[in-house]
């Protein structure tokens, strides 16, 4: 995941290095070839100011003078309007939403005009370190912990998954049912798509597999009954986790969107996170928002991310909805279940 958006991250460096470091366009830099007139520039630095004399851009002579004894130059917005120009096509092109892509750009922009580099330092440092602390502000959001909000909670803690059909909802669920036993929880599941054929069957393959209990009722029941009769079962049994399955929805279902009202009425549960694919892109971001409109989600679990190349819908879904990504889904087995680390994406981006 994330290859194409680092790879095109990798090109912006590299356009804005050969802007910054490019001789002919550091016109205002003074040449340093002449140690005497290095040593004039340096005396002009130190020296008091005759007048308030100014360049075109608005710093005084004085000024640039002192920055160039310094060893160091500005950062003007003429160098860097083409390469962030470059930056937003390529964000883009790694499916972060366009309101995203503009919001990273213009978070750049500010940063780093009329900031100071070092004049030995080149352009790639100084682009790479702000391209990082960028990314990290957008996908570092919503503030959980998700091992540390289990931990702190009171026993049962319930936990439903949303989410439109055929994203490895079901399959997610049997993961995190994983994770949590190999941290000593017991957990049991529930199965609240209760209109799918087959769903009950699909899910006890998975508690079979794990070793865990599944709560269901008879096809057509109601969905909010089965989660509150699987956190019945989990309070009288000492059983720390429920996990609950919804029917997997379409955003532009009423009926469907009321049933998982009914869910929050009735249940209350501790976490709702939604479930998309990775490789859905865009449509995932725009999912993500509809689903937070409707019954508001504390998080998000991305599947299928071992086959996404872009990595975009991870960052835009993170801005979009303000809630973090908790996992990311890698493969078909039940270990297969990566944390979402903002700083170690940022890092595999910037690296």
């Amino acid at each position: 995941m994330f290859d194409s958006l680092k790879e095109t991250l990798g090109r912006f460096k590299d356009d804005v290095e050969a802007e910054t470091d490019d001789p002919e366009s550091g016109s205002d830099d003074v040449e340093t070839d002449d140690p005497d007139g290095a040593d004039a520039a340096s005396e002009e630095a130190t020296a008091e100011p005759a007048s308030n004399a100014v360049d075109p851009e608005g710093d005084s002579i004085a000024e640039r003078a002192k920055l160039f004894a310094a060893g160091q130059t500005k950062i003007t917005a003429e160098e860097l309007e083409e390469p962030l120009e470059q930056l937003e096509f390529a964000l883009l092109e790694g499916d972060v939403e366009m309101s995203v892509a503009r919001d990273i750009v213009e978070q750049l922009r500010e940063e780093l005009v009329g900031t100071t580099r070092a004049q030995v330092k080149t352009g790639e440092i100084v682009i790479q370190e702000a391209i990082g602390n960028a990314l990290l502000d957008v996908i570092d959001v919503g503030g959980m912990e998700f091992d540390e909000e289990i931990a702190a909670r009171e026993k049962p803690v319930t936990i439903i998954f949303t989410g439109v059909n055929g994203v490895g909802k079901t399959t997610t669920i049997a993961k995190l049912g994983r994770y949590l036993d190999d941290r000593g929880y017991d957990v049991v599941l529930a199965n609240g798509d209760t209109y799918r054929a087959g769903a009950n069957e699909q899910l006890q393959e998975h508690a079979d597999a794990l070793d865990l209990k599944l709560i269901s009722h008879e096809q057509g029941g109601d969905p909010a009954a089965v989660i509150y009769d699987a956190v019945e079962y989990a309070d009288a049994n000492d059983v720390d986790v429920v996990l609950g399955d919804t029917a997997g929805r379409l955003h532009t279902a009423d009926d469907l969107m009321a049933q998982l009202e009914k869910i929050e009425r009735v249940v209350g549960p501790d976490m709702t996170i939604f479930a998309d694919e990775a490789v859905a892109g865009q449509d995932a971001t725009r999912r993500a928002k509809q689903f937070d409109d409707a019954a508001e989600i504390d998080g998000v679990v991305l599947t299928k991310a071992d086959a996404d190349s872009q990595g975009g819908a991870a960052i835009s879904i993170a801005e979009v909805t303000g809630k973090p990504i908790l996992f990311l889904g890698t493969g078909q087995g039940y270990d297969d279940l990566e944390r979402f680390d903002p700083e170690i994406i940022v890092d595999r981006l910037t690296e």
